[in-house]
């Protein structure tokens, strides 16, 4: 007996022996009142510390599997395991239709898979090689001397005030009039968007947004059963002659635009479309959520300006993003920037559902910023993925025969083919090859795109961005005939 316990290097040994024992018993390899082992013959048949031993009988003691008798030792004590006759349901049957159709929109399940050796050009999350890993290990030893005990407790729904404040005036310097608004912090963007959608009435049943656009966003406003309309985008953003058109001719509860390194078309829209955006909904009186997607990328040129500061004062937009694209997306950690009574009622829509947000993520990130570690990471990180930009860019001029491509910074690239060629089929092909990527038709209001797809590079070396990029365009050449 006990010749089969067995040690891992990633636990505390008196831990891996208190589940062991505790196994053991539940499993009625050890009986009722049976006496075990003393601590010194336990530690020396399995070439474990005495205190080892004793660490794990005093747990196992705590939670009543065994009991101690003074001068005799320790004995098994009363363990009840129930065994009924086990039933199989049908669990498909009892989900609603919302978790049906999650499970039909979840892209994750529709992916080809990525094998090991493969070129992905899949993802637009950030390099994790880029990580600033030790000054992240310095803001949390900071942040946990400060006040380890209270970030390790609960925490506000609203979020930790330290990060409120610096996001405010975070937003504030990038001219955003923070008078009258408040910030919310959420589980990354997702759960921003989500909690505003699921706290809006519903009027009209319909969102407005760009065509093509963020496909999770997409799941959301389908998964909420809101009717879509999609308005094609242009170079320099969204084509403001079909939303004036779409606005004379419907209502619409509100609009979702995400103005900067779009996604998934990486264009970057002009000051005049965003002066004019906010023209036309206000003359509407149609709020628009704006997602801060990738604000921070821009390669050349001065950095636009939120659609949220155009409208100074005013309470028509809610602001939402995260650092997840850029800094560290295992935080998840998201703001929303609106009006003060609009936060206020959306605050306990989120203590609702989720209580609150990690405050420990949220503390350690407020001191990592607060440091002034993230201007220093953003330098490097901008200066990285502006090469790999580059050079994506150089190469699918250089072997890719497309129709239009787009993207004016941030981590992708968009690429249309000429009509009657099938991204997906080119997908299929370029698989077999070693090369994957996201085809386009996913990221589409209507059903379109299908001759689309996305190359997200920021993840791949550079001989590999080059050298996918080439069998992407031989294998158009040679076997899609273009």
């Amino acid at each position: 007996m006990f010749n089969d316990f067995k040690l891992v290097d990633d636990r505390p040994v008196y831990v891996q022996l208190k589940d062991y024992l505790k196994e053991m018993i539940m499993k009625g390899h050890l009986l009722e009142h049976q006496k075990l082992p003393s601590t010194r013959e336990l530690s020396k048949l399995l070439s474990i510390s005495r205190n080892t031993v004793l660490n794990a009988y005093a747990d196992l003691e705590q939670e009543g599997i065994i009991y101690a008798v003074k001068g005799k030792g320790n004995f098994v004590g009363k363990v009840t395991t129930l065994k009924t006759p086990s039933i199989e349901l049908n669990w498909k049957e009892r989900l609603n239709k919302a978790t049906l159709l999650a499970d039909e929109l979840d892209l994750i399940r529709q992916d080809i898979h990525w094998k090991k050796g493969m070129i992905s050009f899949n993802s637009v999350a950030p390099e994790e090689k880029l990580f600033d890993v030790e000054n992240f290990k310095r803001a949390f030893l900071t942040r946990m001397s400060m006040e380890g005990d209270i970030v390790l407790n609960y925490g506000y729904a609203k979020g930790y005030k330290p990060l409120i404040e610096y996001l405010l005036h975070y937003m504030e310097i990038k001219g955003v009039d923070i008078s009258n608004k408040d910030i919310l912090i959420t589980n990354g963007f997702t759960e921003g968007l989500d909690i505003l959608i699921s706290s809006l009435a519903k009027k009209s049943g319909r969102v407005l947004c760009e065509n093509p656009t963020h496909h999770a966003a997409l799941k959301l406003f389908r998964l909420h059963g809101l009717e879509i309309q999609g308005i094609d985008m242009q170079d320099d953003g969204i084509d403001i002659d079909q939303v004036e058109k779409s606005l004379l001719e419907k209502d619409f509860d509100f609009a979702y635009l995400i103005p900067s390194y779009h996604n998934p078309t990486g264009i970057v829209t002009s000051s005049e479309k965003r002066n004019a955006i906010i023209q036309l909904f206000s003359k509407h009186q149609i709020p628009i959520v704006e997602d801060g997607f990738n604000e921070e990328l821009r390669y050349s040129g001065s950095h636009l300006a939120p659609l949220m500061t155009f409208i100074g004062a005013g309470n028509s937009i809610v602001y939402i993003s995260s650092f997840s694209k850029i800094l560290f997306p295992g935080l998840r950690v998201g703001w929303i920037l609106a009006d003060k009574q609009l936060i206020h009622c959306l605050e306990s829509m989120k203590r609702a559902r989720t209580i609150h947000t990690s405050t420990l993520d949220q503390a350690v990130l407020y001191q990592y910023l607060q440091d002034g570690y993230f201007e220093k990471y953003l330098k490097k990180a901008r200066s990285v993925y502006k090469k790999k930009y580059e050079l994506a860019r150089q190469a699918c001029k250089q072997y890719i025969s497309f129709k239009r491509m787009t993207g004016d910074g941030g981590l992708h690239l968009f690429i249309e083919l000429e009509e009657g060629i099938n991204a997906r089929i080119l997908l299929e092909k370029c698989y077999k090859k070693g090369v994957v990527f996201y085809p386009g038709d996913v990221f589409y209001t209507n059903g379109g795109g299908s001759n689309t797809f996305r190359l997200g590079f920021s993840r791949l070396q550079d001989e590999d961005i080059v050298r996918g990029i080439q069998i992407i365009g031989d294998t158009l050449k040679n076997d899609m005939g273009s």
